[in-house]
């Protein structure tokens, strides 16, 4: 159970992901989360008014099964399977967060401050929540998909534009991260 709660190597990891990637490949998949969204939509009927959303949902079926085991999965792992020694960040960033009135994880993977429940009682979080999720949404419908289609997917089929993508996601991640966040908080 030890080698199940603790941190895999990322060799072991990278591994299964990309015998994940070449199994999707051979069966000419294409892996991607924020593709469901349109699949959801999609499965409403609002095609009918919204042409984006007016295509056959039903041979994306087995990318919702995908969602649904990422849910099932983060919950089992968080819940059962996560060791507080897996969650180890550096001093000097526990110093940074703590300077910005952000909690340290203290062995969870996401701090109170901001994911905890007590969010939704400030009217700045719900503010930033809304404005980050309109900012993703849109950014991912601006780059023909999320990280996880780009990077994972994208990338694997040496697409020019999932690496333009990427390389957009990671200066908006160090931009996010040294710059705006401070000023948030």
């Amino acid at each position: 159970m030890e080698s199940i709660t603790h941190t895999w190597h990322w060799a072991i990891s990278g591994f299964l992901i990309g015998m994940i990637m070449l199994s999707l490949n051979y069966f000419g998949k294409v892996f991607g989360m924020s593709s469901n969204l349109r699949s959801l939509c999609s499965m409403t009927g609002i095609g009918k008014k919204v042409s984006f959303f007016d295509w056959d949902w039903k041979s994306q079926r087995w990318n919702l099964v995908v969602v649904l085991g990422a849910m099932i999965g983060g919950y089992l792992a968080v819940h059962f399977l996560s060791h507080i020694s897996n969650v180890s960040l550096n001093p000097k960033t526990i110093e940074q967060l703590t300077s910005m009135g952000i909690d340290s994880p203290n062995g969870k993977l996401l701090p109170d401050t901001l994911f905890g429940n007590e969010i939704f009682h400030s009217v700045k979080m719900i503010f930033i929540l809304i404005i980050g999720g309109i900012l993703i949404g849109f950014g991912s419908r601006y780059a023909g998909g999320c990280t996880s289609g780009h990077a994972i997917s994208g990338m694997s089929n040496l697409q020019l534009p999932s690496l333009k993508a990427v390389i957009g996601f990671f200066i908006g991640g160090l931009v996010m991260a040294h710059f705006i966040l401070p000023l948030l908080f």
